[in-house]
């Protein structure tokens, strides 16, 4: 499999997930059910599917957030509403924001059904094993509508994704801090963004940025040195190989298909500016690597062609 394909896939995906942090109307629907500000309705929406757990477990499964920040929304969140009526919440949000940002000929295209169908497929075969997010969010049932069932899937595989970066992270002795830290430097996102919205203090920055100077990562100004740049993308490497499974499962007829589906709907979501590309997710727009996928898809579907 090329190389590029998880990362772009990644990025085709996201934004399609994202509105559930970024739209009004996912605001609104946590409102609806009781939720207590921004932050409650993200933690409990995003943590739902793992039943009624407390701020320790998030904290853990989410990696980056500082448990201050955790612990004033969990478990709190539960007596205002159970999981499973976050969960409905949740859908209803990222349904409500998808039909605002996607035309009524999108949304009951046969192309919008075909990815819906597709990403499913794909979602199906993510390895679940010490991926909790993932397993958690694979294991609820499927939507009807097929833009439901296509926020659903993306969410599932943006969740497996993530859980074998913090694997790959762990592996490498990151801690939060300094995996913001590292992103940061690399240019993914703005070092203000991070810092308001994972709530760690100055004292932490400072001990993550002196952690990460004494290994050699970051020099005297906090850019990444040569070794930081070659130790980041080995945790990137490994993040995408932990992330392959789904689209080598899919192949790679079926996954450039859903590529070239995906790409139209992920770009009116950005274009529209509900899903900010300057964020704590890091998104690349247009996605990096798309033109070097590209050529490998095609072969692929010419081989299918002269088959």
């Amino acid at each position: 499999m090329n190389a590029n394909v998880p990362r772009v896939m990644w990025q085709l995906l996201e934004p399609l997930h994202a509105v559930t942090y970024f739209a009004p109307e996912a605001r609104a629907a946590a409102d609806a059910i009781g939720m207590r500000g921004f932050w409650m309705g993200y933690f409990a929406m995003r943590a739902a599917p793992l039943g009624p757990v407390g701020p320790d477990v998030v904290t853990a499964a989410f990696h980056g957030f500082h448990p201050a920040r955790v612990h004033r929304a969990l478990p709190d969140a539960w007596t205002f509403a159970a999981p499973s009526s976050v969960l409905r919440a949740r859908l209803d949000g990222a349904g409500a924001a998808l039909e605002r940002l996607l035309t009524d000929t999108t949304l009951d295209s046969d192309d919008l059904c075909a990815a819906a169908t597709l990403a499913w497929k794909a979602a199906e075969h993510a390895d679940t094993a010490g991926r909790v997010l993932g397993a958690a969010n694979q294991a609820l049932p499927a939507p009807v509508e097929p833009h439901l069932r296509l926020w659903q899937a993306a969410t599932t595989l943006r969740e497996h994704r993530g859980d074998g970066h913090v694997a790959a992270l762990v592996a490498h002795g990151m801690s939060p801090v300094q995996a913001h830290l590292l992103k940061a430097a690399a240019d993914e996102t703005d070092m203000d963004v991070l810092r308001q919205g994972r709530k760690w203090d100055d004292a932490d920055w400072i001990s993550g940025a002196e952690a990460l100077r004494e290994r050699g990562w970051l020099d005297g100004s906090d850019r990444l040195t040569a070794v930081g740049v070659r130790e980041r993308n080995r945790i990137e490497q490994l993040t995408d190989e932990a992330a392959a499974g789904p689209w080598r499962a899919l192949g790679d007829e079926l996954t450039t298909t859903l590529a070239r589906l995906l790409r139209p709907l992920a770009g009116a979501i950005v274009e529209s500016g509900t899903v900010p590309v300057a964020s704590p997710i890091g998104l690349r727009w247009p996605p990096s690597g798309e033109d070097n996928l590209e050529p490998s898809l095609s072969a692929a579907s010419a081989r299918h062609r002269s088959g």
